[in-house]
């Protein structure tokens, strides 16, 4: 009970903040909270996830809904709702499919780049009303252009209760982690407007929220306002929204799950994430998902089952009736202030610097997606982000490490050359290691490595062994690759050997022939086995150089 109430005391200025964000009345984020909190908390898996809604998807919706409204009221509505319903639709279809998975294709590089991306897109779009300008422009570099040549009308009396509201966050943030300071600031800035009457000096704000209950949308739902190009834009919100819902709750859901213990079940989450947006959508919300910082609010206030988001709809709910003209008085500034410091948190510059110090093409994937967001918007930003995610994917698959063995001193064990140059390599023998699947689109790369190794050697190859045991498959492309190499090796009076293979991979090696050109393929045939054949033949090319005697003895 005390973490569900402290967690409505978070979300009531954050869904304010994050409503206006979307371009919705502000109150809709209240109904995210209520509504969608509810139906997760039935369905869903995990113990701490807090679902309303989220600065990215609060972005994307409202970027996408202001241009197909036209500044229509009712059309506004019943887009949302169709929209919210649409997302409900993919997460019951994912759920039914099995589709869980599809998480895993978005790699954790790419939604660093994707966040940080994120986040400079929802900043753009507060500051002007930190600043107490119009702002406008319709993507990151026309806003950040346009904000530019406005800042010299600057009200600085808008601007200094931003800044201060700012302050006061990030200093709570610090002091006091996991309170609802969010509120707190809120409820001053609520006293101070008409004690200083700041609306008299350009101070704008929320007004009037109306008192009640969400009303129920199903029986008021039509499609007044549907088309053809409107239904298929419908759906391509729909489609980013639930990726962006579904990838944010099981990534923050992974990390309690990690800390407290327990597991979290990825295809439950389609369906209690589905159901959360159906009761949104149905109760005039928007999309919703498990937010991190929402998360953590709820989980360091004590929560332990998901009846802590009952307590927070039933706290919500009672606001709704009896508390809404408390903040008819709350600057639009102090909104912006907690949009701006909520979203801080995105841009990870440590994770940033982590991956260009390890992984140059994982920072370059991450760069790919801040980019992409920051000139195409968020919602091409989600399928450009994605689109990146599966080119690495690919680029990283159709170039596997072809590794070429040594023999380790002292030992009948082999390893990699290159990353022991200290081991032996066998005269007149080429032993090389595929560190992934065989398939159609590698084995170019492969074969060109292997023979560009081979050309590279002095005279005297007689013997090339491949070793299998790192491919977990290889397909038929791949026997076929084989099979290539198996004759451009006897054109240079050299053999070829396999071992290593597993079933699967026998069967296909011996379906296409192999094993009448290059000799038995069997599960139990070892790199000694092939080499002691080898021997037999050749005993003066299998001698190892003398080696001085290690100092330590190792």
């Amino acid at each position: 009970m005390v973490a569900g109430v402290t967690l409505a005391a978070y979300a009531i200025p954050v869904s304010l903040a994050y409503a206006s964000l979307a371009g919705l009345p502000p109150q809709t984020g209240l109904y995210c909270f209520l509504a969608g909190g509810i139906g997760y908390a039935l369905f869903g898996s995990s113990r701490h996830l807090a679902i309303g809604p989220t600065s990215a998807i609060s972005l994307v919706f409202g970027l996408t809904l202001a241009h197909l409204a036209r500044q229509d009221a009712g059309r506004l509505l019943e887009l949302t709702t169709l929209s919210t319903l649409t997302v409900a639709l993919f997460f019951a279809l994912a759920w039914l499919m099995r589709l869980s998975v599809v998480v895993n294709f978005i790699s954790e590089s790419i939604l660093v780049g994707f966040k940080a991306g994120a986040a400079l897109s929802i900043a753009i779009t507060q500051l002007p009303k930190l600043f107490g300008v119009k702002g406008g422009g319709e993507d990151f570099l026309g806003r950040a252009w346009t904000l530019l040549g406005q800042l010299g009308e600057t009200n600085l009396v808008v601007l200094a209760v931003g800044l201060a509201a700012m302050a006061l966050l990030l200093m709570g943030d610090k002091w006091f982690p996991g309170r609802p300071i969010a509120l707190g600031v809120v409820a001053l800035a609520l006293v101070a407007v008409p004690a200083l009457g700041l609306p008299a000096y350009g101070v704008s704000v929320v007004g009037d929220l109306p008192a009640g209950l969400p009303s129920f949308m199903g029986a008021h739902l039509g499609f007044t306002y549907l088309d053809m190009g409107t239904g298929r834009q419908i759906a391509q919100l729909g489609f980013a929204c639930f990726l962006l819902s579904y990838i944010e709750s099981v990534s923050a859901g992974r990390a309690f799950a990690v800390k407290h213990g327990y597991e979290l079940d990825a295809r439950q989450e389609l369906l209690g994430l589905g159901v959360a947006n159906l009761l949104a959508g149905l109760f005039q919300g928007y999309p919703s998902a498990g937010g991190l910082s929402q998360s953590a609010v709820n989980e360091k206030a004590g929560a332990r089952t998901p009846l802590s988001l009952i307590f927070t709809s039933a706290t919500l709910g009672l606001v709704l009736l009896f508390l809404t003209g408390l903040f008819g008085n709350l600057p639009n500034a102090v909104l912006a202030a907690v949009v701006l410091v909520a979203v801080k948190g995105l841009i990870d510059f440590r994770e940033l610097r982590h991956l260009f110090l390890v992984s140059r093409l994982d920072f370059a994937a991450a760069l790919v997606a801040l980019v992409g967001v920051l000139l195409l918007g968020i919602l091409d930003g989600i399928i450009f982000a994605g689109a990146a995610s599966l080119l690495m994917l690919l680029h990283r698959a159709s170039t596997p490490h072809v590794a070429f063995l040594g023999r380790i001193p002292g030992t009948d064990h082999f390893s990699d050359l290159a990353r022991h140059p200290d081991n032996h390599a066998i005269p007149g023998v080429l032993i090389f290691r595929v560190e992934a699947p065989v398939l159609y689109f590698n084995v170019d790369h492969i074969l060109r490595d292997v023979l560009g190794r081979v050309r590279g050697l002095p005279p005297g190859l007689r013997l090339v062994v491949c070793d299998l045991s790192n491919s977990a498959y290889v397909d038929l492309a791949g026997a076929r690759m084989l099979t290539r190499l198996h004759t451009e090796l006897a054109a240079m009076g050299a053999e070829l050997r396999l071992m290593g293979a597993h079933g699967a991979e026998r069967d296909i090696l011996r379906a296409e022939g192999l094993e009448h050109r290059v000799g038995p393929i069997h599960r139990d045939t070892s790199l000694a086995d092939v080499l002691a054949a080898f021997n037999q033949n050749h005993p003066a090319a299998m001698t190892p150089p003398t080696a001085e005697p290690s100092p330590t003895g190792a």
